[in-house]
């Protein structure tokens, strides 16, 4: 968590990028719209894109010869949330603290899943640690489900079926939504 902490906050510490920012929460924009609104060259533009991207917090779509860059809100959401979840904050204990141990061997520290663990009781963490991407009382759309699965891990639609059937996650047309914890199956009973 502190090296993507750092690495959001290094991306942010630029004035232009920052101006950059704020002109994509106002919409879509292409790099000579963003040049000539903040009477910089195109080249320099590209540049602070690129590493905004590479952040995460930039899209950026093709429209014939036009690139439009946008701001991506859910990347953004998923960030704040980390940085704001206060199990992060709190050292774990109990159950929490073998939840830990198995995240620590699973996933790398810019947030990447490097496998789903073949162990049920370690899958079982692994979807725990999934589902604080997922706000009680909200619905989602399948896409903004593997939107936020694979900026963990490129196979969303087995982790979006582990986290089905773990009764974490539940769907009707498709439509998602989150589960109470109380009805979630903890460990290798799914």
């Amino acid at each position: 968590m502190t090296e993507t902490l750092l690495a959001f906050f290094k991306a942010m510490a630029d004035e232009s990028r920052l101006r950059i920012i704020g002109l994509l929460a106002a919409g879509e924009r292409s790099v000579q719209q963003l040049a000539r609104d903040l009477d910089l060259k195109e080249p320099t533009v590209s540049h602070h894109l690129a590493i905004l991207k590479a952040r995460g917090l930039v899209t950026a779509r093709a429209d014939g010869t036009t690139r439009w860059h946008a701001l991506d809100r859910a990347a953004l959401e998923r960030l704040t949330k980390r940085v704001l979840q206060p199990a992060k904050i709190a050292p774990p204990s109990g159950a929490d603290a073998w939840d830990s141990e198995v995240l620590q061997n699973f996933v790398a520290a810019d947030g990447a899943l490097k496998q789903i663990p073949a162990s049920r009781k370690k899958r079982g963490a692994v979807l725990r640690w999934l589902m604080r991407d997922f706000a009680d009382g909200r619905r989602y759309s399948e896409k903004e489900i593997n939107a936020a699965i694979q900026s963990h891990h490129w196979d969303s639609a087995t982790l979006r079926r582990e986290l089905i059937g773990h009764r974490m996650l539940a769907r009707k047309d498709r439509i998602y939504w989150r589960l109470p914890e109380a009805e979630w199956h903890k460990g290798g009973e799914a």
